[in-house]
């Protein structure tokens, strides 16, 4: 016979399933900042189709039109990631412990966090990957990654007008735009960019205002860019481009987050994150874990700038 006196460790997984995927949800990267691949519901490796630019020509009457092939390709999605996290509470703790529930709570609220920084480093490492390393990856004839144009590879507003003119050459749409850089880039922009720039409200202010504001401070709107802090781009780069040399760089992002067809990254959630909890009765304790599987790709090159700072110096 099972009643809530003798089943309490199947109650309290329960409990703290809803716990688990109310705080997740709310800390999350936001969905808007990459395309939610959704036709990606089995298999290891989705296929992609792309489709190139259509080019015109001049035509004469009474003379034959030449027929142009268009360039095609695909680009893939993989599911690489399955992370998680587990923990155990045993009879003793729970009988000889005190405060053990906001211990177990509290233990919870870790398992969020490190899911929620787990996937947005994949993120941003995606967006670095995305890009030929010690290349300028130009498009349209304009570079698209660099090293920092100021001393000891620091930022500077000439650097955002280029990516605002990379992006301009690109076709890419001037709304959506968002660059996502290290807090020491926000405190050379404090020294660069006069007060009255830091008055202006985020566009993306009501995608944003949750868990992502909380960790994200919001710096200023420079060029376009709606720029926003993380402290986990891609770091430790070491590169030369066009001459000029980084060591121990970090990859500050800049993107347009527009509309699915312009945003440069995608994702697909295989597993959102689920928490399962159990007796071992063997070893009298209570088990819990949460896991979670996504994979995160690039899935066009037009719409991504990448500008190499120094990660010590500002």
């Amino acid at each position: 016979m099972q009643t809530t006196g003798n089943t309490t460790p199947f109650i309290e997984a329960q409990q703290y399933s809803k716990f688990i995927l109310e705080n997740l949800n709310d800390g999350m990267l936001p969905q808007q900042f990459y395309r939610n691949v959704s036709d990606f519901q089995s298999g290891t490796t989705l296929n992609i189709k792309t489709v190139g630019t259509a080019t015109i020509q001049d035509v004469q009457e009474n003379s034959p039109i030449i027929y142009n092939p268009i360039d095609t390709g695909t680009v893939q999605l993989t599911i690489t990631d399955y992370v998680g996290d587990a923990w155990y509470i045993t009879d003793i703790l729970r009988q000889d412990g005190t405060q053990i529930e906001q211990l177990h709570a509290m233990r919870a609220v870790e398992a969020t966090r490190a899911i929620q920084e787990n996937f947005e480093t994949r993120f941003f490492s995606a967006c670095n990957a995305s890009q030929t390393a010690a290349s300028t990856n130009a498009v349209n004839g304009f570079k698209h990654r660099w090293v920092a144009s100021g001393t000891n590879n620091v930022i500077t507003l000439d650097d955002f007008a280029d990516m605002q003119l990379a992006f301009d050459l690109a076709n890419v749409p001037v709304g959506g735009r968002i660059a996502l850089v290290s807090p020491r880039v926000a405190r050379t922009l404090n020294g660069q960019v006069s007060g009255e720039a830091f008055k202006n409200n985020p566009f993306f202010e009501g995608l944003v205002r949750s868990g992502f504001a909380r960790d994200h401070q919001f710096v200023a709107d420079i060029f376009g860019f709606q720029i926003w802090t993380s402290n986990r781009l891609a770091a430790g780069i070491s590169e030369t481009i066009s001459a000029r040399a980084v060591t121990n760089g970090v990859a500050n992002v800049f993107m347009s987050i527009s509309d699915d067809n312009t945003k440069p990254i995608m994702a697909a959630w295989r597993q959102m994150p689920k928490t399962e909890g159990g007796r071992n009765k063997d070893l009298k304790r209570d088990e819990y874990d949460v896991t979670a599987r996504w994979g995160i790709g690039p899935q066009r090159v037009d719409t991504i700038g990448i500008v190499l700072t120094d990660n010590t110096v500002y």
